[in-house]
C-alpha cells in the first residue's frame, strides 16, 4: 500500500515554526521508542541547524530495555542529549533537567554577570508523538490541548515551568514519503490520520513485520497458533479467533484490522519496538 499524507494545515504549521525559531535557544525533539528513526523529520532536521537539541524518547513503556539503551548508546555515540520520557506518567522534569543542560552556555553566561534568564524552547515532533501530553506532565496541569489521534495541536501555544519556556507546535509530516517503511511505521503508531488508510492492508503490512519481529506477539494475545505463518493466514486465523460479525453472518475484517493497530498502539501486543538497533 502506498501512503501519502499531508493535509494542508502542516504547511501553515512548518512556516510557524520557521518564524519562531529566533525567539526560542533550543529544540524538543520529541520521538516515539516504537519508531525513532521514522520520526525523525527532515522538517525537523533542517529547523534544527545551528540550534541546541534534547531529544525525547517517549512512550518508553511500549518497549523493552534493552532496545532503549541501544537507541541510547546510538545518540551519545553521536554526540546527541536524550532523554527518556513516559508523556502519561504524570512526571517529566527530567525533560527540564535534560533541556537546562542543553543550554547550559546561555544560563553559565547570564548567571556571570548575575542575571537570572529562562531558557526558550520549541517543542516539535510527528503527529501523535506525545508532545502535548508531554508538556502536560511537566507543568501538572493539562493546558495544552491533547488527543489520541494525528493532528490535535493546530495553533501556538507558550507555556511556562521551572526557568523553562515551552513553545508548543502543532505534530507535522513532510510533503512527500520516499522511503515507504518510514511511512508504514508512521502510521502504524497513529501519526497519518486512519481515514485516509486502507486499514486492512495496513494490518496485513503490519502483521507481516510483526511476525518477523515478535513473532509470538499475537498467540499470545489472540490465542491464535500463527507463529512461522504468513500475514495472510495470520490475519485470516485472528479473523476467526475473534468472530466480529457483520449483518448477514459475514467476518468483520475492517475491525479485525483496526483492532489489531489498536492493540499494538496500546501496547496489547507486548513491548515492540519496530526500528531495532543492530
Amino acid at each position: 500500500m502506498l501512503i501519502q499524507w499531508f493535509p494542508g494545515h502542516m504547511t501553515k504549521a512548518i512556516r510557524m515554526m520557521e518564524e519562531n525559531l529566533r525567539l526560542v535557544d533550543a529544540l524538543i525533539y520529541v520521538v516515539d521508542a516504537r519508531a525513532i528513526a521514522s520520526c525523525k523529520s527532515p522538517v525537523f532536521d533542517r529547523l534544527l541547524a545551528g540550534k541546541r537539541v534534547l531529544y525525547v524518547i517517549n512512550k518508553c513503556d511500549l518497549v523493552k530495555e534493552e532496545d532503549i539503551l541501544a537507541w541510547e548508546r546510538d545518540f551519545e555515540e553521536r554526540g546527541l542529549k536524550c532523554v527518556r520520557a513516559v508523556g502519561t506518567s504524570g512526571d517529566c522534569s527530567q525533560i527540564v533537567r535534560g533541556l537546562k543542560q542543553v543550554a547550559a552556555d546561555k544560563l553559565e553566561k547570564y548567571a556571570a554577570k548575575g542575571a537570572k534568564v529562562s531558557v526558550r524552547a520549541m517543542v516539535v515532533g510527528v503527529p501523535n508523538s506525545g508532545k502535548s501530553t508531554i508538556i502536560n506532565s511537566m507543568i501538572k496541569k493539562a493546558k495544552a490541548v491533547t488527543g489520541d489521534r494525528p493532528g490535535v495541536t493546530r495553533g501556538k501555544q507558550w507555556l511556562s515551568v521551572d526557568g523553562v519556556d515551552f513553545l508548543d507546535t502543532p505534530g507535522t509530516l513532510w510533503s512527500k514519503f520516499t522511503d515507504q517503511r518510514v511511512a508504514h511505521h508512521l502510521a502504524y503508531i497513529g501519526s497519518i490520520k486512519d481515514d485516509v488508510l486502507d486499514m486492512c492492508e495496513l494490518a496485513l503490512d503490519f502483521a507481516e513485520e510483526v511476525l518477523t519481529i515478535a513473532p509470538t506477539a499475537f498467540d499470545e494475545r489472540y490465542g491464535v497458533h500463527v507463529e512461522g505463518k504468513d500475514s495472510v493466514s495470520a490475519f485470516e486465523d485472528i479473523l476467526l479467533a475473534k468472530r466480529f460479525l457483520l449483518k448477514g453472518g459475514e467476518y468483520d475484517r475492517e475491525r479485525t484490522a483496526r483492532m489489531i493497530i489498536d492493540d499494538f498502539r496500546k501496547g496489547r501486543l507486548g513491548k515492540i519496538m519496530l526500528e531495532r538497533q543492530n
